[in-house]
């Protein structure tokens, strides 16, 4: 096996990071969208009560499962949810699209309610599914016993689980025009409705787009956000900031401190270019004793500002047989950071290798010389060199 390794000592000229955060929150955690690196967390796998900060995944279902356009009927059930609501009646009718507009801008748990029946025919069904649906994407930590956040003895996240549940809905155009969208104006077969958006961090803080508020007594003040500048985009979790007016003021505070410690100490760096070279492979038995190598995707991450130690080490095989072929995965390469494995990405082959040995040889003169097509073959016993 054949290691090379790129070592690299990043840094800003001039620049000193600042110390890490104070946060009040028991639960939170600052990751980096793209690359999912976590820039800073406390207690982030801790599992927490995470209130209204639930109907992320809510309205992932929503966007993966339903159409908006989709009729929806209302039922005593989701009439009878508690406040915060749109104060939706028994037997009204409205699009599934509005529901969600009235779920993530101003938290209606009656819309929350109305939406799992509709897609997941009972609470509970809908419930299980989006938990089945958080674990697929890497949320293992993370039970769904309500669809509005609302608590239950078996209700609960994590910080991390919930920044890796909103980093693969900020893979959806449609939920991020959803999150940052001011107000909206729904119309059901009975009544209008005005909803109106209730981050503020969307106006209280520069390159805010989302995404989630929610409280409940038993999780306490709790906000996933999400803001981006220049090339990068973080996403910021706070779960229990504190309780009552000190509380619901504490987790705007923890999170613009939490946003501005990963913008002030970090720039996003190319580690490596997709397709950049890898190294190259010995290759027997062929008339092509070497094929270049290179990185299939490449790797771009935030650094800190004071400088980190960073290794690429691209790891194949010391030597292969033929016939090999091109775009063949042979190896990958293992991306460290102080020490640490972060990542690995695959390296392939640039290019092709035939066989070429006293057995192949053999066989391409008796082909020749019989003029042999192509539906025949001659298969040749002989011992291996």
């Amino acid at each position: 096996m054949k290691i090379f390794t790129l070592c690299l000592m990043l840094a800003a000229a001039g620049a000193t990071a600042s110390p890490p955060p104070s946060v009040e929150a028991t639960g939170a955690v600052l990751v980096e969208v793209d690359s999912g690196r976590v820039l800073w967390g406390k207690s982030e796998n801790d599992q927490l009560a995470m209130a209204s900060t639930t109907k992320i995944m809510t309205a992932m279902m929503v966007l993966e499962y339903g159409g908006l356009d989709e009729t929806v009927t209302v039922s005593k059930r989701a009439a009878s949810a508690p406040k915060v609501k749109m104060h939706l009646q028994t037997g009204e009718e409205i699009k599934l699209g509005d529901l969600l507009y009235a779920l993530m801008l101003q938290s209606s748990n009656d819309a929350a309610v109305a939406i799992a029946e509709h897609i997941g025919g009972s609470v509970e069904d809908f419930c299980a599914a989006m938990t089945a649906r958080a674990h697929e994407l890497g949320a293992v930590n993370t039970v769904f016993e309500t669809a509005s956040g609302l608590d239950t003895d078996n209700h609960y996240s994590t910080a991390a689980d919930l920044a890796t549940i909103t980093r693969y809905a900020l893979e959806n155009p449609a939920f991020v025009e959803l999150i940052a969208t001011p107000a909206h104006h729904a119309v059901s077969n009975r009544t209008s409705y005005s909803i109106t958006n209730k981050n503020r961090l969307l106006n209280e803080y520069q390159g805010a787009f989302g995404v989630k508020t929610g409280f409940t007594n038993k999780a306490g003040h709790c906000f996933v956000g999400a803001a981006q500048r220049n090339d990068m985009q973080l996403v910021s979790v706070v779960l229990a900031s504190g309780w009552g007016n000190r509380g619901k003021e504490q987790k705007w505070v923890d999170t613009k401190r939490l946003l501005n410690y990963g913008f002030d100490n970090f720039e996003m760096e190319e580690i490596v270019a997709q397709g950049a070279d890898a190294g190259t492979l010995e290759v027997t038995r062929t008339r092509t004793p070497q094929i270049p190598l290179y990185y299939g995707e490449g790797i771009t991450i935030p650094v800190c500002i004071d400088g980190e130690d960073i290794s690429l080490m691209a790891h194949f095989p010391a030597q292969m047989q033929a016939p090999i072929e091109a775009g063949q995965q042979v190896g990958e390469g293992r991306l460290h950071i102080d020490g640490k494995h972060f990542t690995s990405i695959p390296i392939y082959t640039a290019e092709s290798a035939d066989r070429h040995d006293l057995k192949t040889s053999i066989e391409k003169v008796l082909r020749e010389f019989f003029r042999l097509g192509t539906s025949e073959e001659i298969q040749i016993i002989l011992p291996e060199f």
